[in-house]
């Protein structure tokens, strides 16, 4: 049976399912990143005024890990309709998804972010680079066991210190995301460990994201304003999260420059900010028939004034996309273009 003949009868199944008065669901279900959280919670408010004859959306933090693992569980009711996530999704995730009957998959980016390192207002920190990141956070960097306690200790020029840094916890797309843009760039700025990705690639990614256990990384959950918070109360401590929450809590906390670089809108957008990333929307195919608003919804998060350069989530802190990606994306919502799971990789 070919994709195209699966969706239908898949989304047909789905109708009759979502049809039944003891199992009908009114309500668009999301859930997924907590870096995405804020944005998709604005366009379902939005999306409500626009189209009262709708109930407004659910919108759940429950992490991109865990909103994958939800959304791929199966076609139905009970399960989500979209997940946020603050990565894309990967081959494996898509594999999962096929076997238990998600087949159509859309795939939007509905934005960009930058993982910024921030500090307390009252702090002075001065700027690191991915290697220090690396050196002070990995559970035993460039292969050595972790014997560093203080920044002083990874980089002469930090100060005195001892190293304390909230950070996401391995369910969200915002670790993931760490591990790509900070300890895979500082590890990777070894030799050694080059050659060991070639040879040994399980033994790398072990030593070159897996995290100290002993309280220099605290895992923080899914709540970045509680990271927020601890920061604004201990000068001595830094904090991992989406520039959305830094650019919210300026009158709090700053942020730590990486490579010179500062988190700003100008230089996310630019691609200049080296912590730059996409941040995704996926959107099950087969529920678009059976759940009432779905198509409505995508279009209402597709537009201009919504995602464009002035539009509100722009005031939100969502870094907007690239002109060319933001017209193919809109494309893609309107037309509702399945993702090509050989394009994942």
């Amino acid at each position: 049976m070919n994709i195209k003949l699966l969706t239908l009868v898949s989304s047909t199944m789905l109708t009759v399912a979502c049809s039944a008065p003891s199992e009908a669901r009114t309500q668009i279900r999301i859930v997924g990143s907590s870096t995405v959280y804020p944005f998709t919670t604005a366009v379902a408010e939005q999306f409500k005024r626009t189209n009262p004859q709708f109930p407004a959306p659910i919108v759940e933090s429950t992490g991109t890990g865990g909103g994958i693992k939800l959304f791929c569980s199966g076609v139905g009711e009970k399960f989500p309709d979209m997940v946020n996530a603050s990565r894309r999704i990967k081959a494996s995730e898509v594999a999962g998804c096929k076997a238990k009957g998600v087949t159509g998959i859309i795939e939007l980016q509905v934005g960009l972010d930058g993982l910024s390192i921030a500090q307390s207002r009252k702090a002075n920190f001065p700027g690191l680079s991915e290697v220090d990141v690396y050196k002070a956070l990995a559970a035993a960097p460039f292969g050595k066991p972790n014997t560093y306690r203080t920044w002083k200790d990874v980089n002469p020029r930090l100060p005195a210190i001892k190293i304390e840094v909230l950070g996401p916890p391995p369910t969200s797309g915002t670790r993931d995301a760490f591990n790509d843009l900070y300890l895979l760039k500082g590890c990777e700025t070894n030799a050694a460990m080059v050659a060991l990705k070639k040879s040994n690639e399980d033994k790398f990614k072990n030593i070159c994201t897996k995290l100290r256990e002993d309280g220099a990384f605290i895992e923080a959950g899914e709540n970045d304003n509680l990271i927020v918070q601890k920061l604004s109360a201990n000068p001595n401590m830094l904090g991992v999260f989406g520039y959305s929450y830094l650019e919210e809590n300026l009158d709090k906390i700053k942020d730590v420059p990486i490579n010179g670089v500062t988190a700003t809108y100008a230089n996310i957008a630019s691609f200049k900010y080296p912590a730059s990333r996409p941040l995704y929307l996926y959107v099950k195919a087969q529920h678009i028939r059976a759940i009432r608003g779905m198509k409505e919804f995508l279009v209402e998060y597709s537009k201009e004034s919504t995602w464009g350069r002035q539009g509100y989530l722009s005031k939100r802190g969502l870094v907007a996309s690239p002109d060319a990606a933001r017209k193919r994306n809109a494309q893609i919502a309107r037309t509702g273009a399945v993702l090509n799971p050989a394009s994942i990789h």
